[in-house]
């Protein structure tokens, strides 16, 4: 892995046209840490996982890493060498296999004339076995189901070797097993050092794994910290405009559920 960073996003203002989404936000990645953004639908998490990327151009704020270098200075090649992102929507591309998929995170780490990577063929290797698609290598992208496209392109992700990875909805498409085996890969990313920052729905698993949770609602922070403090039945209630239970077992974790089905008014006869 590459040496970890630290990313230190302020007063970030994102906009589609004339319209803003994402309203001065302000959020550090931490190395070694998780950090877990939720909130409704439409509240403006994959805009700012992909504003902390510089794939969506701030039209306000500024993204600084921990080295002192700020993102508006940097190449796409040299912000590729820094943060991976897993985006909720890849292309399917046709006529390429699995393994040329995974070689394509190593773009950033080739020399001039793109050949040069001895280490390569190993790290992909290594990503094709955490993300459980060893045994498909030699596959047809097109062929696959979307569950394993999503972990063949964080097998891509991982070969990127970057110090900061950003995942947007990693578990979508994935049956329970491969959540919880990518959720521990996002727990082992951080374990060795990367900054992890993930948008998650499903408020267990995130309250699950995170290390520092972000809520957010319409486009604004209005949260952020530890998940005990985030993750309340008070703020969640508030944010998505039902009841919601929070409550902490004998081992501490915290399980967030709807307090009750929301039920439709019969109709008059």
């Amino acid at each position: 892995m590459t040496d970890a960073q630290r990313l230190s996003a302020t007063d970030l203002r994102l906009a589609y046209g004339r319209q803003d989404v994402v309203h001065d936000a302000s959020i550090t990645l931490e190395p070694g840490r998780v950090t877990v953004l939720v909130g409704p639908n439409g509240s403006g998490k994959s805009t700012l996982l992909r504003g902390l990327t510089s794939l969506h151009r701030p039209s306000d704020g500024a993204i600084l890493y921990g080295d002192g270098i700020m993102a508006a200075d940097l190449s796409e090649r040299q912000l590729a060498q820094r943060v991976a992102m897993l985006s909720q929507s890849r292309p399917t591309p046709s006529g390429v296999t699995v393994r040329e998929v995974v070689e394509y995170g190593r773009f950033p780490h080739r020399g001039r004339m793109r050949r040069r990577d001895p280490e390569g063929p190993g790290i992909v290797d290594r990503a094709l076995a955490a993300t459980g698609v060893a045994e498909l290598a030699d596959r047809p992208v097109a062929e696959l189901s979307g569950g394993q496209r999503q972990r063949v392109w964080l097998a891509s992700c991982l070969a990127q070797q970057t110090g900061i990875v950003l995942l947007d909805e990693p578990t979508t498409y994935l049956d329970l097993r491969f959540q919880v085996e990518i959720l521990d890969i996002v727990r082992d990313l951080a374990a060795d050092g990367v900054a992890v920052g993930v948008v998650l729905h499903d408020l267990d698993q995130a309250a699950d794994v995170a290390d520092d949770a972000v809520l957010l609602v319409d486009g604004r922070i209005v949260a952020a910290g530890a998940p005990a403090d985030v993750l309340t039945a008070e703020r969640l209630s508030a944010a998505y405009g039902v009841a919601i239970d929070v409550v902490t077992d004998e081992d501490g974790h915290l399980h967030v559920r709807p307090a009750r089905r929301t039920r439709r008014t019969p109709a008059a006869a």
